[in-house]
């Protein structure tokens, strides 16, 4: 029997909505762990590339490390948002995977044109940039080169969530015309009723698993004309069932590379306006 795209869509969405999300202590048991493993991983991949960056080397942005390095920095000063969807692998080899969860791996680069390395330091570490993800957004608490925020945040794909979050950031400089940025995520709860005078938070096993964590790990390079900006952002959240995969995937796949495009441009158009 075939079925229409949007036939599928529908029961992709009714089929995410009325699956069960896994119980708090099944999360703190294994996606916790899984998850921690996959960031270690992943810094520590991090921190190589940018001792190497912070060396006189030209490679120093993610893309730099790649086989296309060339032809994608050509793409980022030309204008173009690139994005590419990451898939790390352990020491043996094989892909990183969190255990009855989804680890959603992304880096996409876009240019800033007329700026400084310093005006886009000076303006993050100030504010956070308005983004269409982010409903609300506030500094808690700032040191020298870290702060902590809130943000208030909405994904809307098949179905609309938004989310209390607080966030860690951390900023390094690595010379004169290079910086750093890692944003973790410390608390991430649904809120059900957003809004209304029925609002409140999700206890953890609540929620419907649609993001658990939320990491963003961030370059800045001064280039002649401007900055590249280039973020490598992993979130997580419950796993599909196995029967639908296949439908849900380029669903999946396609918010996270859509968010992605949308945190980019919003940052490029936020310097665009002198800020």
């Amino acid at each position: 029997m075939a079925f229409s795209s949007r036939t599928l869509v529908r029961v992709t969405a009714l089929a995410l909505i009325a699956a069960p999300a896994l119980g708090a202590g099944d999360l703190q048991r294994e996606v916790v762990s899984g998850w921690t493993a996959y960031v270690d991983a992943t810094e520590r991949r991090i921190a190589t590339e940018l001792a190497d960056g912070s060396s006189p080397s030209d490679r120093f942005l993610v893309q730099d490390f790649m086989p296309s390095a060339s032809r994608l920095r050509r793409d980022v000063l030309a204008g173009t948002v690139v994005m590419d969807k990451m898939r790390p692998t352990g020491k043996g080899g094989d892909a990183l995977e969190v255990p009855s969860a989804l680890v959603h791996h992304w880096r996409g680069a876009v240019f800033i044109p007329g700026t400084t390395l310093d005006a886009v330091l000076t303006s993050l570490r100030a504010e956070v940039p308005k983004q269409e993800d982010v409903i609300r957004s506030a500094v808690l608490a700032r040191g020298q080169d870290n702060m902590r925020v809130y943000l208030r945040l909405q994904r809307t794909k098949i179905v609309t969530a938004v989310y209390n979050s607080e966030h860690d950031v951390a900023f390094r400089r690595l010379g004169a015309l290079r910086a750093s940025s890692a944003s973790r995520s410390t608390r991430i709860a649904e809120v059900e009723h957003p809004e209304t005078a029925e609002e409140r938070e999700l206890l953890p096993g609540e929620d419907r698993g649609y993001l658990w964590r939320l990491n963003a790990y961030w370059r800045y390079q001064e280039v002649p004309g401007g900055v590249i900006a280039e973020c490598e952002s992993l979130s997580l959240s419950r796993s599909v069932p196995f029967v639908l995969r296949l439908v849900a995937g380029p669903i999946i796949n396609g918010t996270g590379r859509e968010s992605m495009e949308r945190t980019l441009l919003s940052l490029r158009q936020h310097f665009s306006h002198g800020a």
